[in-house]
């Protein structure tokens, strides 16, 4: 059995590991149940907090939930029959990845309180050096599971620092300020918003919504499991399996859709029939309808916060924020709105990924100085100048279906190129530069045809300089079957000085 992480201090005081996972959220946990069922058991998971959950333990704000149905947001290895409604709520689905770790003991695996400062590749030693909180871990391999929305992003906005004011971020919520007869300002009308809006509308006095551009918002579907569907999923796991697949298919096709910016605009009327549906006054209505087609920018699931925009107490204000004074906030038309508090639900900085600045390559330089212009990735998996690191949810991935199943799809590919390293006994592998650019510009050039690009809107899939560094251009099941093999005749290799033998199991644990 190998020894568990405070055991493994060699000589030097190095952590030493075959592989090193960066953050214990969906990704980082199920990374760990991955490597352990290939045998891979020499390996840790480094968690900054004291526990597991990753963006389900940091956002805690009201009526927030997953906006995937449940039976496709769940771990493939641990399906879970006892969701309580199509869409789970956070404190559902913290309480299910607690009980996936309790129940195949992946908590082992994890060192909590351990925050990756910098992790350094060493040509010399071909190994990842990582600096941490809890001292210096040396790996062969890199597993970044951090994920895109873990930065909370505040807009740099004129003021902020005057306001005499309550102020945080809908991904700190700040559950000891009572909004309850507040005058309050939300800055921001995206996933986070459309969630916690209806949720504090009844309680505050006064409710200002700033709209910098309407969004579509379409139903969700949120159908309770009762208790009779839960016991079948429960005894005839089939049943679940086939729930999953189905639901899949619907999302897959959506995915489908979005690849043509014509198709996708057939989907526009759904939209306009919730928007007339829900909201009756004509000037309301009309600074809630979109100007852009449908899957341009991230779908809004809802059936409560069009009504909460309607509320005698709520104000839509369909400007952008331009200032903060020290009693309120000024939107684009000039106006003024003298306010309690400011919750920003400005989302997260998702072209900057938080991992890309603490990783420094065989060159000296970060990922985040190579990233400067743009997220670059072979696959979303791999980069060019960072030996030995793979990368969760990295660039170009996004299709409108569970993170958590791309992630596992990625994690199949990660283990095949562990497995086929050691197998092989190669030390280091490493994507091309050139293999990377010519995968990159394959995908740009698909994304011209897509809504992402021809959509008409400004979304965060664009980066400063106009490029989609976000989105996957081809279908779900093009994605699925690429990651299904890992392509070593793509990588430069580095064989091990030492003899290449036995099984992955026997090298991983020795």
């Amino acid at each position: 059995m190998t020894p568990r992480t405070q055991d493994r201090i060699a000589d030097s005081g190095e952590r030493v590991y075959h592989t090193v996972v960066i953050g214990a959220g969906l990704a980082g946990l199920a990374a760990a149940y991955k490597l352990d069922r290939a045998g891979f058991t020499d390996f840790v998971v480094l968690e900054k907090a004291d526990r597991v959950g990753g963006t389900w333990r940091d956002n805690t704000y009201p009526g927030c939930g997953v906006d995937i149905p449940s039976p496709v947001y769940s771990f493939s290895f641990n399906p879970n029959p006892d969701w309580a409604h199509n869409f789970a709520s956070q404190p559902e689905i913290l309480a299910y990845i607690e009980q996936t770790v309790a129940e195949f003991g992946l908590d082992r695996y994890v060192s909590f309180g351990t925050e990756a400062i910098e992790a350094t590749w060493s040509d010399e030693r071909r190994r990842w050096l990582l600096n941490t909180t809890q001292g210096r871990y040396v790996a062969q391999f890199l597993i970044g599971a951090a994920g895109p929305i873990t930065e909370p992003r505040l807009p740099e906005v004129e003021g902020l620092d005057r306001f005499t004011g309550e102020v945080f971020h809908s991904a700190r919520w700040n559950h000891d300020y009572d909004l309850t007869g507040k005058r309050v300002a939300v800055i921001g009308t995206g996933a986070s918003a459309v969630q916690f809006i209806p949720e504090i509308a009844p309680h505050v006095a006064q409710l200002h919504v700033l709209q910098r551009t309407a969004s579509w918002v379409v139903p969700r579907l949120d159908i309770p499991f009762p208790t009779p569907a839960r016991a079948l999923f429960r005894w005839m796991p089939g049943t679940q399996r086939a729930v999953r697949f189905g639901l899949d298919s619907i999302l897959r096709s959506l995915s489908a859709a979005m690849q043509h910016e014509r198709a996708a605009r057939l989907l526009n009327p759904i939209g306009l029939a919730h928007l007339y549906a829900q909201v009756r006054d004509p000037e309301l209505r009309a600074a809630l309808t979109p100007l852009f087609t449908m899957g341009c920018k991230r779908l809004l699931l809802s059936n409560t916060y069009l009504p909460a925009l309607a509320r005698d107490n709520v104000e839509l204000i369909p400007h952008a924020l331009t200032r903060i004074t020290e009693r309120g906030v000024v939107a684009a038309d000039g106006s003024e709105r003298v306010v309690d508090a400011i919750i920003f639900g400005t989302g997260f900085d998702v072209s900057h990924p938080p991992i890309a600045g603490r990783v420094r390559g065989a060159d000296g330089r970060l990922l985040s100085e190579r990233w400067a212009k743009s997220p670059e990735a072979y696959l979303a998996t791999t980069a060019p100048g960072v030996p030995n690191l793979f990368i969760l949810l990295g660039p170009n991935i996004l299709v409108y279906n569970s993170f958590l199943d791309l992630a596992e799809r990625q994690l199949d590919y990660i283990v095949d190129a562990l497995t086929t390293a050691l197998e092989r006994g190669i030390e280091t592998i490493e994507i091309p530069e050139a293999v990377t650019r010519a995968f990159n510009d394959k995908v740009q050039h698909a994304l011209s045809r897509t809504v992402f690009n021809n959509g008409g809107c400004a979304s965060y899939y664009l980066d400063e300089n106009g490029r989609n560094f976000a989105a996957w251009p081809w279908s779900t099941t093009r994605l699925r079957k690429t990651l299904s093999r890992f392509d070593i005749e793509n990588y430069t290799q580095t064989q091990s000085a030492a003899e290449p033998a036995g099984h992955a199991h026997d090298l991983a644990t020795r």
